[in-house]
């Protein structure tokens, strides 16, 4: 999306820098609303239909945590899990810019800002879809840099044999710089095994940058990959470094590879190839010194074959081939990760939910779970939200079985499962709509329209 069509709201507690960004982003956006109480977060972002949104860390006089805007983060994010956030801080320091980045914001600036800084870092925040790009923090020191590798690098939970294999393999290649391909079903943990293979290599304090290829439209992939200079097309203004520069010295992650047509295969082709890239409308070349991960779901040996995949790009970025096999393959690493995001959501939503019964983990075992990791991370956030009890129960995860036969994916309807979630918090709370309406997230007006759709 553009800035020119964008819909931006701004939460800061000065009335001075409210004024000023309002006065700067109207000239550029569609519509800009400020709000100086963070309290009327939630009936804005549920009823405002903002594009982005630009946070204050700090609401109280004299304390500079951050913990107030990590607070109203997690409660936009918690309504909208696809809302674009920047944080805004006047005390800003690298750990409070990575823990933002951690806790679901899209980047995080500085106050005072630089006004052509503060609308680039909108413009690029706009453009790329949620979580397509990984925004990247310069670390202080490779000190901090290890401790943050370190906490993302625990997010592999591996018990079984085949997954161990995977990552004794993705640790011997991530000294190298040989390119590396992983192959894997939708919710296998793509993303999460690239960043792996970046931790362990000497790149680890420069940049690791995510782009998913079949968010990007063809007519838009020259300038993203490879940036622009100014003038180059209409709404080009400024000169904008593409996806592969943002990347010097790291890594870049192609993810969904498999969806180039082969026009774009051939232009991948030739920058992998020379090792530089051209801005649209330069004919500067750029040196890159990147190392390339790409990722796909699909049969790429199959769409050679088809010849829909480009045999030559092919060999160019799979000098190492990781495949990463289907949860269903490995039951034994699932009540690992169930345990694991139990722990973290508990936490997150203050819940008392801290074990999983036994019987709920033979379910799980024998479910087929088609969505992979993804699906069950998601079924674990909705059972501790929902659960009233210490332990889940196999009802708490919405797997229907019967006489003994593995849970079907219909027991994960979303519809159904916000009805039930609904019907619950209303109960808990006796009926009480402003009670369960805060339990739940909603306003009061987002609750009230749920409950006619689904006739409570």
């Amino acid at each position: 999306m553009l800035l020119s069509e964008a819909k931006i709201l701004i939460i800061d507690d000065d009335v001075d820098v409210l004024s000023a960004a309002k006065l700067l982003l109207k000239r550029h956006a569609k519509a800009v609303d400020i709000e100086k109480n963070p309290q009327k977060l939630p009936f804005l972002v549920t009823n405002g239909d903002y594009n982005l949104i630009l946070l204050d860390m700090n609401f109280t006089r004299d304390v500079n945590s951050g913990r107030e805007g990590f607070h109203w983060l997690d409660r936009i994010l918690d309504i909208n899990p696809a809302a674009k956030v920047i944080m805004i801080t006047a005390y800003g320091d690298i750990e409070m810019a990575i823990r933002a980045i951690k806790s679901g914001a899209i980047d995080f600036v500085l106050k005072p800002w630089e006004n052509d800084k503060l609308l680039a870092t909108i413009s690029t925040a706009l453009e790329a879809g949620k979580d397509k790009v990984v925004p990247v923090v310069e670390e202080k020191s490779k000190d901090d840099n290890k401790k943050n590798n370190k906490a993302t690098t625990d997010t592999i939970v591996a018990t079984s044999d085949s997954m161990r294999q995977v990552l004794v393999t993705a640790e011997r290649v991530a000294s190298t710089d040989a390119n590396v391909i992983i192959l894997g079903e939708n919710g296998t943990g793509k993303t999460q095994l690239a960043k792996h293979v970046h931790q362990h290599s000497k790149r680890a304090d420069k940049p690791f940058v995510a782009v998913d290829l079949g968010a990007i439209s063809e007519t838009l992939f020259e300038s993203e990959l490879f940036g622009h200079v100014k003038g180059a097309f209409t709404d080009a203004k400024e000169d904008r470094a593409g996806r592969f520069e943002e990347a010097k010295g790291g890594t870049i992650f192609l993810d969904e590879i498999g969806n180039l047509t082969l026009p774009l295969q051939a232009k991948l082709l030739t920058v992998i190839q020379e090792r530089k890239v051209t801005r649209v409308g330069s004919n500067k070349p750029i040196a890159l010194d990147v190392r390339l991960i790409c990722a796909t779901n699909m049969n790429i040996e199959k769409m050679v074959t088809e010849k829909t995949f480009r045999q030559d790009l092919l060999y160019r970025i799979n000098t190492i081939e990781l495949e990463l096999p289907p949860l269903r393959d490995r039951p034994e690493d699932i009540s690992a990760l169930a345990d694991y995001y139990l722990k973290q959501y508990a936490k997150k939503y203050n819940r008392p939910v801290n074990d999983i019964s036994n019987a709920l983990v033979k379910k799980m075992q024998q479910y087929n779970w088609p969505g992979n990791i993804r699906e069950l991370q998601h079924a674990v956030e909705r059972a501790v939200i929902l659960s009233q009890e210490k332990t889940l129960q196999p009802d708490d995860l919405f797997l229907k079985s019967s006489a003994g036969q593995p849970a079907t994916a219909t027991g994960f309807d979303l519809e159904d499962m916000e009805k039930t979630m609904i019907i619950k918090a209303l109960k808990r709370f006796n009926g009480n709509i402003t009670d369960a309406a805060r339990e739940l997230g909603l306003s009061r007006a987002a609750l009230y329209r749920r409950m006619e759709k689904y006739g409570l």
